[in-house]
């Protein structure tokens, strides 16, 4: 079977299609690649789904002329059997169904069209605080459009299916959002050298990554970072967003904090295998209780150890592999990394049990396993 993945993606910034791609190549099946970037991030892509009056005229060009490079280079690549549009798919999955829709009736045959909706635009400007009535009603109209357009609709967790209009929901398979292999390999070099992440002062050593949405809860980070002023914990925030000032405000009183900027994709897993403890996410919305993040995924492949929030996505899938706080609660959090840094052999336990749940569900040909099953006929 040939699979195509088709889309303005940009796999640097968003690993889920890479993940998705390497998982199906990993069962056998032909896959080929028609991508042509936008070269805009998550935050650039829901402004303008929010406001989409203030770039149109930009937004139209680029779109425009991606759009002319993937239809032409749909046409000259050989027919797919199917079709996978890439994370962040609201509108080339409209242009998917056109192209392959006439690629389809030369072959006599309709060619299904695979929409991966990890995040929804509606959803996704609520946690951006862009819940406007009428910005809400449009991106509401987005989501409704992209979801018709698709024969098959890959979402996350159990939670976002329940979340599909009913209509959908039936065309929905879960797609845990797992890890690339590049993250296993950065575990491996980590754990096979002889400086380990945790110094010979036995400081730990903690990580957060992220674009510090309201999801993310990086407030309760900070404040929880700012009460281990006196401890022997060191963290790296790594990345930039709406919440950052407020998250640096909550942290002021702790001088052992490393603030990054955003690093090349192809060097953050490596960094992040070279801490002890990987942060998941600490939101108290609604979308933060329906998720499991990247982060938690890559951090166990990468061989941390996981802290989180205690979800009920997060708790199915992580059981006693990590160590789960209450949503937002920085006193909480702050009591785990103490904790942690205090009880070195919890601290190896933890990472232990990370890694071999991300060696036995995380890889990426077993969360595909459930999308190949829907696809393969």
């Amino acid at each position: 079977m040939r699979i195509m993945l088709f889309g303005t993606y940009d796999t640097s910034m968003h690993p889920r299609i890479l993940t998705i791609s390497e998982g199906l190549s990993a069962h056998g099946l032909d896959v080929a690649e028609c991508n042509a970037p936008l070269g805009l991030s998550t935050a650039d892509r829901v402004n303008l789904l929010a406001k989409p009056w203030i770039g149109i005229p930009t937004m139209i060009g680029r779109l425009a002329s991606r759009w002319t490079t993937l239809a032409t280079r749909a046409f000259f690549m050989p027919a797919p059997d199917v079709v996978v549009v890439g994370y962040l798919g609201h509108f080339d999955v409209h242009l998917a169904r056109l192209v392959f829709r006439v690629r389809g009736l030369a072959r006599r045959r309709r060619i299904p069209i695979v929409l991966d909706h990890l995040i929804n635009a509606s959803d996704t400007g609520k946690d951006r605080r862009l819940d406007g009535g009428p910005r809400q009603a449009l991106l509401r109209m987005i989501d409704s459009a992209a979801l018709g357009a698709a024969d098959v609709i890959v979402v996350d967790t159990d939670e976002h299916l329940a979340t599909l209009p009913e209509r959908h929901r039936g065309r929905g398979v879960v797609v845990p959002v797992g890890a690339p292999a590049a993250w296993y390999e950065a575990g491996r070099a980590a754990a096979g050298s002889s400086v380990p992440a945790s110094a010979e002062d036995g400081t730990l050593r903690v990580v957060f990554y992220g674009l510090y949405t309201p999801l993310q809860g990086t407030p309760a980070i900070g404040a929880a970072v700012g009460k281990l002023a006196d401890a022997n914990i060191e963290v790296t925030m790594i990345g930039r967003g709406q919440d950052q000032a407020e998250a640096k405000s909550a942290a002021e009183a702790s001088g052992a904090v490393r603030w990054m900027e955003w690093v090349p994709a192809a060097e953050l897993p490596a960094i992040v295998a070279g801490h002890d403890v990987c942060l998941g996410i600490f939101g108290t919305g609604e979308k933060a209780r329906r998720v499991v993040p990247n982060k938690v995924f890559q951090g166990a492949a990468a061989g941390c150890a996981i802290v989180t929030s205690d979800t009920a996505p997060q708790r199915r899938v992580l059981g006693e592999s990590a160590l789960l706080v209450p949503p937002g609660d920085a006193d909480a959090l702050a009591a785990a990394l103490l904790e942690l840094a205090g009880d070195r052999g919890k601290l190896a336990e933890l990472r232990a049990a990370a890694r071999e749940l991300a060696d036995k569900a995380f890889a990426p040909a077993q969360v595909v396993a459930p999308l190949i099953e829907k696809i393969v006929k």
